[in-house]
């Protein structure tokens, strides 16, 4: 019996490839992204073999856009969004001038009329919301100050672009295209006494504004109160089924009702959950789906490029590349460091713009459609979409080393005059310490244990990602490091290779295990006391080096046992 199921083909196909794929570029030492591109190649149209349904795909992913901003607006608030206004609005808008201005130099002198320039800059000028957030993610970046920023400025150029959108048609023979012929109803616009143009700018400021507006007056209370009932009900399932409701619905109501696009509904959900105490929990159970949603969109992408471009016109796709990845950076570095943040800062601002994704396609393909641009415009876009993608994580990477090699000058006392005062993430000095005993993570878990070092007279230092809890460290007098401990320029100021004890009382078994790998290789004579969950962790953890593992359920297990008469 034969089954037409282009969905469930799709799904499996592209999951598969892309797994086997991104194990493959791991084992190579590449980014796993390399390994989900790729699949999306193989199984694309430009390709011989099996051809995945591209405009499901497409669909799929947007599920994991959908569901990555929910969980960035769920640990990012809207004090967070105002307090980086100052340089969110003035850059994002900047950086997407310079961007378009270099797009349209390009257009001319591949021969394009004005128009054609202008939206094909327009399109080279919007980061991807799913590279940028993975990339603040793994780094732990999303609720520092480079992560706050970058996120503003990524909401500011989603609000650009829903109406760039917006707009576009109307304008569509006044940039050298054809109008489509449902723009030719202007009753509304005459009605309000304005041109089409305005009339239409008008529209789609009223209605983001009523949606914000509705979002922070009722979905503030509604959402919240929704998902505390659920969870009053014990039902895991039914509070794992509303975040996701919630999650989704907004999003779609969001775009139907109001015009904005997916990403910035589900933003704003996110954030008006975040007031919640259970939005932690919530963050949770949208992970499994949001990761592997989030391959489906590097798959997706994959199947959009037709290989031939590099061949057909190689000039053209290397300079494309070079203003995503070169000059969007430079633009992004020079205001950044204007509005007198860090040099580490700046680089961060600009390794995370430097690449284009989900908003790119849709205005180059809206913009083909409407014959503003020529063919060639939406395969340019696509392979410097692709090709920036793949250089964005060594971007970082070198990123990583420079702060790393930062460090290692200080440790060295190298006197040379820095030219600018360091944020207060870079005024972390390497410690002194040694024979001391690091401590990774300070919860529940982690407090106990640092009183217990305390009680003992072992000299120690914490690593901590939450912000409160570093300033409450720090005013005890306690040693404190921001993390997250897997990042270069952590580890090398943790003094590992003269440490005594490593404890890591993190529950993420695998972030765990690279930190005790990290620390084995360094000082093969440490210490290490892990922290697990379940007998699979603990043996994960052995394997890496860990020498004593304790798992909570098996502990609670002997105390109880212990405590029977």
């Amino acid at each position: 019996m034969e089954h037409n199921t282009p969905l469930i083909a799709t799904i499996a196909v592209g999951l598969g490839l892309a797994f086997v794929l991104g194990v493959l570029a791991q084992r190579f030492r590449l980014p796993p992204i390399v390994g989900y591109l790729v699949a999306g190649i193989m199984v694309g149209p430009f390709t011989p073999g099996f051809v995945a349904d591209q405009k499901l795909a497409i669909e799929l992913a947007e599920i994991g856009v959908i569901l990555l901003m929910f969980g960035v607006g769920l640990h990012f608030s809207l004090k967070d969004l105002l307090a980086v206004r100052a340089i969110a609005v003035p850059g994002a808008i900047g950086q997407i001038g310079v961007a378009t201005l270099l797009g349209m130099g390009l257009a001319w002198t591949m021969g394009w009329g004005m128009g054609a320039g202008f939206v094909f800059g327009l399109a080279l000028s919007v980061a991807s919301t799913v590279v940028l957030l993975r990339a603040l993610q793994e780094r732990r970046q999303i609720e520092t100050e480079k992560g706050r920023i970058a996120v503003g400025w990524l909401i500011v150029e989603d609000l650009v672009m829903v109406i760039t959108l917006v707009l576009i048609p109307p304008l569509a023979a006044f940039l050298g295209g054809k109008a489509p012929a449902e723009m030719a109803s202007p009753g509304l616009a005459a009605s309000l006494g304005v041109g089409p143009i305005w009339g239409t700018l008008l529209i789609t400021a009223v209605k983001v504004g009523l949606f914000v507006a509705s979002m922070l007056v009722f979905g503030r209370k509604l959402i919240p109160w929704m998902l505390h009932y659920v969870a009053h009900t014990g039902s895991r399932e039914l509070f794992r089924l509303a975040v996701l409701a919630i999650a989704l619905g907004v999003a779609f109501g969001s775009a139907k009702l109001f015009g904005v696009s997916f990403a910035l509904g589900a933003f704003f959900a996110g954030m008006v959950l975040a007031e919640s105490p259970l939005s932690h929990q919530a963050a949770k159970e949208t992970l499994p789906l949001r990761d592997a949603f989030a391959v489906l969109f590097f798959v997706s992408v994959g199947m959009l490029l037709d290989p031939r471009v590099f061949a057909n016109h190689p000039f053209a796709v290397i300079a494309t590349f070079m203003i995503i990845t070169l000059g969007k950076s430079v633009a992004a570095y020079l205001i950044v460091r204007a509005f007198g943040h860090s040099k580490s800062v700046a680089m961060t601002i600009s390794a995370s713009l430097a690449q284009i994704g989900e908003f790119s396609f849709i205005l180059i393909m809206l913009a083909v459609k409407l014959a503003i641009v020529p063919q060639a415009a939406s395969d340019f876009v696509v392979a410097g979409a692709i090709l920036s993608i793949l250089v964005n994580p060594l971007m970082f990477l070198a990123i990583d080393r420079f702060a790393t090699q930062r460090t290692t000058n200080e440790t060295a006392g190298s006197t040379s005059p820095s030219p600018e005062p360091p944020a207060e993430e870079e005024q972390e000095e390497p410690t002194h310490l040694a024979g001391h005993a690091v401590l990774v993570g300070h919860g529940r878990v982690g407090s106990r244990i640092r009183a217990t070092l305390a009680e003992r007279g072992i000299p120690h230092l914490v690593v901590e990602e939450e912000d409160s809890t570093l300033a409450m460290l720090k005013a005890q007098g306690v040693e404190a490091f921001r993390g997250p401990c897997g990042e270069p320029a952590t580890l090398a100021r943790l003094n590992l290779g003269q440490a005594r004890y490593l404890i890591t009382a993190i529950p993420d078994a695998f972030e765990a295990g690279h930190l005790v790998e990290a620390a084995k290789a360094a000082n093969p004579a440490i210490f290490v006391v892990a922290r697990a969950h379940s007998t699979d962790a603990v043996d994960y953890l052995r394997k890496v080096g860990a020498d004593a593992v304790l798992m909570g359920e098996e502990e609670l297990a002997k105390g109880m046992a212990a405590a029977l008469p």
